[in-house]
């Protein structure tokens, strides 16, 4: 039979890589013919938009050069489809394709939306009696996808997040000046990556001073007290906020951000946090202060990705065929954690019906008392999770980078 592939939502560091262990597990396993890619996630399903991964991925040096590059290879999107019970005339359109193409399976590669998507394409399979078999493989730097230890692209934001911020540390410590660092991190609505700077505890640092998770409530007062608290043993603080924190401004003008709601009816963009604490400090406290904003880099990073992650994303990518061929359909693949020292996982899957939709808060039991920071009882979570340095191939002094 022939399969496809798909990636869908935000791009991360691990995502093609994914894709490769889909691709090669495809190739190993002899019961696969053609392995097509879907470009631009389900639309290119729906718009008939597919690419034969054989003739792209034709060299062994192709393959290794798609593991080693961010973000998703294929596109994206993030489209919502309607329920299958109502609203039948696009998935004709999608099983049409399929059947054009004689696909046996389809796997999507992605976060809470993505499966979403492939939990209603499951279920109208089922409908109609279709023979597909259909599998999610989970990504996301927000780690917020339920039944899974953790999501594939997770480990290499955290690495790139804490590397980044650990040379913020030293930039900040530069001047003999009172100064507060706002490091804005991103995180919708579970604080995750934002709590993973604690392993920085693991190697001596002690900033990030203060650290906010959209876990707990925020009040613009108390972060002002706890700054001036620090600042009576610290010259410089540094503080990571998560993009999500809700600011408790009574005039909202304050905030300074905008909400710009992708297709699922999510909050797509909501950067402003720092800036508008930043503003905060200046106003109440008058000393230097500067907000510094990620951005997009915490997920595109690959030149310092964690090699455990990396690694997993394949594997995981090659576990999801496994469980299509051997009759697995609903499903999400997950990542059972056995023991963290020495660190050792497998590999399972349970059903969409479960997840889609849903999220994984950051626990609260690992916040202190205050709200204002990360107990060190989380670093043994977080730190096998960024092990590991990706051999990059490189050309006049860059990293090399697949295209299709």
């Amino acid at each position: 039979m022939n399969i496809a592939v798909a990636q869908s939502g935000g791009p991360t560091a691990a995502i093609n890589a994914s894709l490769l262990g889909v691709y090669r597990e495809a190739k190993r396993s002899g019961k696969v013919d053609k392995v097509y890619g879907a470009l631009n996630g389900i639309e290119g399903v729906i718009d008939d938009r597919l690419v034969i991964l054989n003739e792209k991925l034709d060299t062994p040096e192709k393959e290794e050069l798609l593991r080693q590059t961010p973000s998703t290879v294929l596109g994206s999107c993030r489209r919502k489809l309607p329920a299958p019970e109502i609203a039948t005339d696009v998935y004709e359109r999608i099983f049409g394709v399929f059947a054009k193409y004689e696909i046996g399976a389809f796997f999507y590669i992605g976060g809470n939306d993505s499966m979403d998507t492939i939990d209603k394409l499951s279920q109208y399979g089922e409908m109609t009696g279709s023979m597909i078999r259909f599998v999610g493989v989970p990504k996301t730097i927000d780690n917020d996808l339920l039944f899974t230890d953790h999501t594939p692209g997770f480990g290499s934001a955290a690495k790139y997040v804490a590397a980044t911020v650990q040379e913020i540390i030293r930039d900040s410590s530069v001047y003999a000046l009172d100064s507060v660092t706002i490091v804005e991190v991103m995180g919708r609505n579970a604080g995750w990556l934002t709590a993973s700077l604690c392993v920085l505890k693991a190697i001596g640092e002690e900033a990030p001073h203060l650290i906010y998770l959209p876990e707990r409530p925020f009040k613009v007062s108390d972060f002002i007290s706890d700054i001036n608290e620090v600042r009576q043993t610290r010259r410089a603080v540094v503080v990571a906020v998560s993009e999500g924190i809700r600011l408790d401004f009574e005039d909202h003008a304050d905030d300074g951000r905008h909400q710009v709601l992708d297709g699922f009816g999510h909050v797509g963009q909501m950067a402003g946090a720092g800036k508008a604490l930043e503003r905060v400090v200046r106003r109440e406290l008058g000393i230097k202060v500067r907000a510094i904003e990620l951005n997009v880099m915490q997920r595109c990073s690959s030149h310092i990705a964690s090699l455990t992650d990396i690694t997993e994303a394949e594997e995981i990518g090659a576990a999801a065929v496994n469980a299509a061929l051997s009759g697995e359909t609903g499903v999400m693949m997950t990542i059972e954690r056995l023991s963290d020292e020495p660190y050792r996982v497998r590999y399972s899957q349970t059903k969409l019906h479960g997840v889609a939709g849903l999220e994984k808060k950051f626990p609260t039991e690992w916040i202190n008392d205050e709200g204002n920071g990360v107990k060190d009882e989380a670093i043994k979570y977080f730190f096998p999770l960024i092990q590991g340095e990706v051999p990059i191939r490189y050309e006049n002094g860059l990293p090399r980078h697949f295209k299709l």
